[in-house]
């Protein structure tokens, strides 16, 4: 069971709002997806992600190819129950994790041979590999396996690149099992718009329940990925929903939202939560600097989290100066909050018709703000 329903469209930008339904619930987009890396969204429970008011995680399929396994994940019944998450889980192909963490030996058009970034195994990973260990994951929305070139590459490299992942594309819906999970395709052509273009028509014809921009935010400017994002959108179908992958910060996701996207992931609040950075309202905030050893002030006075609602700048530093574990989970709270408070806000303004508006006041504030909140 999926669906996507397109419910509004801006009138000033190309900002959408829709609804996703699965077995597993309700998507609102413009949606943010927390990151599961190995089924846990670091130093934070399914209830604060329930309490945070997260929709949808992302589980990785490499890591959880390696450890613990996926035969051990489907013997407790797939990824819901052994995490005990109960809304929607979409997990990554592994096509990311393999090009970007693993000493890499050879790209074949079978698949990828690579050695385990943890032990040095020797592994191979195919495009039918893939769909086989999303399918006993049990994810809600699985992604099609795909090559994600560096920035910058060759443009001719990128143009095979595009043709491969187009042939893995169809092994990957050929592969697909299970009509309940949910495929999405990924477009990549990297800054080259016309093969932007081309990935695009190629991936597309292939029928897929949603589409995904991958190959962005790996080294290029950010103006750089804006464009090539809002330029890629443009071929991609109104009726199905659209995913920027490992995009970013608050303003990436403004700035992209503005430019058609509806879905997105990225590791940034927590890995950032987890090194002192916080986002709020007014800026980046570093709980460690010494302004805060006295101060009473919640992180974002605008802020409604459990953090924000219950504990001091003064405190949080505290906390995270002495190396309490309370302070990573804290920390991880309040700056998933703001993410998914951003994109809800974001929604509610493309529904009141003002998105345009609530955008350029949010990067406005955050701006002034910068680091020295």
């Amino acid at each position: 069971m999926f669906s996507f329903t397109l419910e509004n469209k801006d009138t000033k930008t190309k900002a959408r709002a829709g609804l996703i339904k699965t077995s597993h619930g309700e998507i609102h987009t413009p949606i943010f997806m927390p990151v599961g890396t190995v089924g846990s969204v670091k130093a934070i429970s399914p209830h604060d992600l329930y309490e945070i008011g997260a929709e949808i995680i992302l589980g990785n399929t490499y890591h959880l190819h390696l450890r613990p396994g996926e035969e051990v994940v489907e013997k407790f019944g797939g990824l819901h129950k052994f995490i005990s998450w109960k809304r929607n889980i979409l997990t990554d192909s592994g096509g990311f994790q393999v090009f970007s963490l693993s000493e890499m030996n050879k790209i074949t058009e079978d698949g990828v041979h690579f050695r385990s970034h943890l032990d040095g195994r020797k592994l191979f990973i195919s495009p039918e590999d893939s769909i086989r260990i999303q399918t006993k994951l049990g994810s809600d929305i699985m992604m099609a396996f795909d090559e994600c070139v560096p920035y910058p590459s060759e443009e001719s490299y990128v143009k095979k690149s595009i043709d491969l992942t187009y042939r893995w594309a169809k092994r990957s819906k050929d592969a697909r099992t299970n009509p309940e999970q949910a495929l999405f395709g990924i477009i990549q052509g990297g800054v080259y718009k016309h093969l932007r273009k081309q990935s695009a028509e190629q991936i597309i014809s292939l029928d897929f329940d949603g589409y995904a921009i991958g190959g962005l935010s790996v080294g290029e400017t950010n103006d750089l990925m804006y464009e090539i994002a809002d330029y890629t959108t443009d071929f991609m179908p109104e009726d199905k929903p659209r995913y920027l992958m490992g995009v970013g910060t608050p303003e990436d996701l403004l700035n992209c939202i503005s430019h058609g996207v509806d879905m997105f992931d990225c590791v940034m609040p927590t890995r950032n939560a987890r090194n002192g950075l916080l986002f709020t309202n007014n800026g980046r905030l570093h709980i460690k600097r010494t302004d805060w050893i006295y101060s009473d002030e919640p992180i974002d006075k605008d802020c409604n989290c459990y953090t924000c609602k219950n504990f001091s700048r003064g405190y949080l530093r505290h906390l995270y100066k002495a190396q309490e574990l309370l302070a990573l989970r804290l920390n991880s709270i309040h700056n998933l909050t703001f993410y998914i408070s951003l994109v809800k806000d974001a929604r509610n303004a493309i529904k009141g018709g003002y998105f345009a508006e609530f955008k350029q006041e949010k990067l406005k504030k955050m701006k002034i703000g910068g680091d020295n909140v």
